[in-house]
């Protein structure tokens, strides 16, 4: 019999669930400066997508419909400079969980990766929307890609506490689902094309990430004051009035993140862990009245085991 070292078909999905629980364990003990950096970096590059979704959106001509299907397409992007480039994006970390209800990962140590990389990931998205600002990209087209982000902004803000919330839950269970995807791949270019089709239906949809609305609200923030992209943003005025740092973090940030937390770490997370991993070994939760505890694991691979990088989602 002949043997075939190098393999190129996909994980199947039992593999890939212990995969995604060895990334988890990996990264739940990654140094904290490490993880921040990362994190930054994930930022910037999915505000790098929301940017050039942005340019899309601008005088399009399209069609609702189709400039969806567009604005998803070119904002895949940034889940692709995430997942193959290498950082730490907090949506894609939420299917940390899967490591956390194998006990291989402490509560703790979940929340504090999610902490590091949520704040990075506001650094990084702040920071580049700051630095588009800057570069006064926003008066392109006569000002009107200002206008655009500005009305963008100004819909996000516009959905009530329980909308934006469960559009947070819809939106990262396809994020968690493009990353879940790439854990069967092999190569580059399968990771792509795994990408593309979830994060493209996410933002044709209308669905909302936490990280990317990091950097669509404060870039309208920032031009908010500006009388040219007023004037191209049109009446009524008063639409305006939700656009401010407070309607950001109460009125969108805050319900998107918690809708974030349910779609990839219980829509995803949960449910590959109950069908792939809980009948599994030391894989096993154990509830009691006064707190939840992790029955003791057996020794699990590594992550040079599987070939398989902390920095991959």
């Amino acid at each position: 019999m002949i043997d075939h070292p190098f393999n190129m078909d996909a994980y199947a999905p039992a593999e890939m669930a212990t995969r995604v629980e060895t990334v988890g364990v990996a990264k739940a003990n990654l140094d904290a400066a490490t993880t921040f950096a990362l994190a930054v970096l994930a930022g910037a590059f999915i505000a790098l997508g929301a940017n050039l979704t942005t340019i899309l959106f601008t005088d399009h001509g399209l069609g609702y419909g189709i400039s969806r299907l567009a604005g998803g397409l070119v904002f895949s992007l940034g889940l692709m400079l995430v997942i193959v480039g290498g950082a730490e994006l907090f949506t894609g970390n939420t299917l940390m969980v899967m490591a956390w209800a194998s006990g291989r990962v402490s509560t703790g140590r979940l929340l504090r990766n999610w902490l590091i990389v949520y704040a990075g990931n506001f650094t990084g998205a702040l920071a580049t929307a700051a630095g588009i600002y800057l570069s006064q990209q926003w008066t392109f087209d006569a000002y009107q890609v200002g206008a655009t982000a500005v009305k963008i902004a100004v819909a996000k803000v516009s959905y009530g506490f329980l909308p934006a919330f469960v559009l947070g839950v819809f939106g990262n269970a396809l994020v968690c689902l493009a990353v879940w995807l790439c854990v069967s791949a092999r190569t580059t270019t399968d990771k792509i094309l795994a990408i593309i089709p979830p994060i493209t239906a996410f933002v044709a949809a209308g669905f909302e990430h936490s990280i990317a609305n990091m950097y669509f609200i404060p870039i309208a923030l920032f031009l908010r004051g500006d009388a040219h992209v007023l004037e191209r943003v049109g009446p009524p005025v008063e639409r305006l009035a939700q656009l401010t740092w407070a309607g950001f973090f109460l009125d969108n940030l805050l319900p998107v993140t918690l809708g974030n937390l349910v779609g990839g770490g219980v829509m995803v997370a949960a449910v590959y862990w109950f069908v792939y991993l809980q009948g599994r070994p030391g894989h096993r939760v154990v509830w009691t009245r006064q707190h939840l505890t992790h029955a003791p694991v057996e020794a699990g691979p590594t992550t040079h085991d599987h070939g398989e990088s902390h920095h991959d989602h």
